[in-house]
């Protein structure tokens, strides 16, 4: 008879989780997954999809008005928020019915329901005892909130896909990627958009052009950036929100949203009980086969707080599984991943930073181009594309390649093969271009800036 009621019990459905049981199951194992809110994850559910059809809404705006340049005539143009909100719950009801048929049709068995560690191998779910050789934790993380005084009369980006009407006017804390991507789609959509970063740039960790374009493309899409700038205090005044700010400046809007950082959904499952070691973030720490310090227990995704991509998480799923069920040790290499921002214009990067490109390897060249895209010419659109490779000069790898423009991560995802591939820029410049594209640039840059000029000892 068997020892436990499972082979593996996963906790937590979202992406990774679910590649993780469906992939156990197709190398034989007896799968159970419990969540307590609904199956797909933050990206699905509360995440990267909604977010992405809220982009799309937010782009029409500019659409109508560049139509005219090529000879459209649009009328009567108006916005509708709840048909937008109610649009997008549709296609994400969609999204989780398909994502738990995946799951029954692989034989995972699906608990909806909190889960709780009692030992290492025994879950507690809905009062009922349940065991399993292996546990996966795969609980993502969710939105933090500071500690300043109202903070409770804002919101996340939990909150903000289902608001029941779009606010006027809101202000955006935050500078990474979340921050970036609702500031444009509050805007895009027709809000008076302020943004408040506490740092000296947006984007902390991403290419220091990259940083600087997006912002200057931000400000001229009518965006109010502030950076050095934090919320001191927020309070209620009558059908609004009087916010002050960390340089004395006082601030009346009608939403706050909070995008200031996420922190790993581990607290009060029973880890520490189990043994299972975390850090001061409350991540899991793992190996680089997602073990944690209990041989049994282990963890992918966003909790483990590694890189918090959701093609990443499905990565770790897959390897988790084939590492323990399939007799295929998989180690995943979180090197040279691509990303994308879906700002307003969107960002896409794969490899290093200019920055750490030159701690690394010394002398480096950098190619850059900034140009006006095609489809601009004729709209009269002040918006930029700025494109840009990172090569290590004694070996011309690319090591980097960024962009901020329109079709960026589109882009940028097709370079990540080259770039993963270790192709160097002989390579890329072998490469006939397709023209008119604005990806051709990066086959045809030929001139490598001047190296920058060292600043006088003082």
């Amino acid at each position: 008879m068997p020892s436990h009621d499972y082979d593996l019990f996963i906790v937590g459905a979202g992406s990774g989780g679910v590649r993780a049981a469906r992939v156990a199951a197709s190398h034989g194992a007896k799968v159970a997954i419990a969540e307590e809110s609904r199956v797909g994850g933050t990206c699905v559910i509360r995440g990267c999809v909604p977010k992405k059809l809220l982009v799309y809404g937010s782009h029409f705006r500019e659409e109508f008005e560049d139509a005219r340049h090529y000879g459209w005539t649009v009328a009567d143009v108006r916005f509708d928020w709840p048909t937008l909100i109610a649009n997008k719950d549709r296609e994400i009801d969609r999204l989780n019915g398909i994502y738990k048929k995946l799951l029954a049709e692989s034989g995972v068995t699906l608990i909806e329901s909190r889960a709780v560690l009692l030992d290492p191998h025994t879950i507690e779910v809905v009062g009922r005892r349940i065991t399993a050789a292996h546990i996966l934790i795969a609980t993502g993380a969710h939105p933090v909130l500071p500690g300043e005084p109202g903070t409770e009369l804002g919101i996340t980006s939990n909150e903000a896909f289902h608001l029941k009407q779009m606010p006027k006017r809101i202000v955006i804390a935050g500078g990474g990627y979340i921050a970036v991507e609702f500031a444009g789609i509050f805007n895009g959509l027709g809000s008076q958009v302020v943004q408040l970063y506490r740092g000296e740039q947006i984007l902390r960790g991403f290419d220091e052009d990259i940083r600087i374009g997006l912002a200057a493309e931000m400000r001229k899409k009518g965006i109010d950036l502030r950076v050095g700038t934090t919320i001191r205090r927020t309070e209620r005044a009558g059908g609004a929100l009087h916010l002050t700010l960390s340089d004395g400046t006082v601030l009346d809007t009608d939403g706050v949203m909070y995008a200031i950082g996420r922190k790993p959904n581990t607290a009060g499952m029973g880890l520490e009980e189990a043994g299972v070691a975390c850090g001061a973030d409350g991540a899991v720490m793992v190996d680089e086969y997602s073990q944690s310090r209990v041989a049994n227990v282990y963890a992918i995704g966003d909790c483990t707080n590694r890189l918090n991509l959701t093609p990443v998480a499905i990565r770790e799923g897959q390897a988790f599984a084939d590492t323990v069920f399939g007799q295929r040790p998989t180690a995943v290499d979180h090197h040279t991943v691509a990303s994308a921002v879906f700002s307003q214009p969107p960002v896409g990067t794969v490899g290093v930073t200019e920055a750490f490109a030159r701690l690394e390897y010394g002398a480096v060249d950098i190619y850059r181009a900034t140009f006006r895209p095609m489809k601009h010419t004729l709209s009269g659109r002040d918006e930029k594309t700025m494109m840009k490779l990172v090569v290590d000069r004694a070996s011309q790898r690319v090591v980097g390649c960024h962009m901020v423009g329109l079709d960026a991560p589109e882009i940028i995802q097709a370079l990540a093969v080259a770039v993963k591939m270790g192709a160097t820029k002989q390579q890329f410049d072998q490469t006939v271009a397709i023209h008119p594209t604005a990806a051709e640039e990066f086959v045809t840059l030929r001139t490598p800036l001047p190296e920058p000029q060292k600043k006088a000892a003082e």
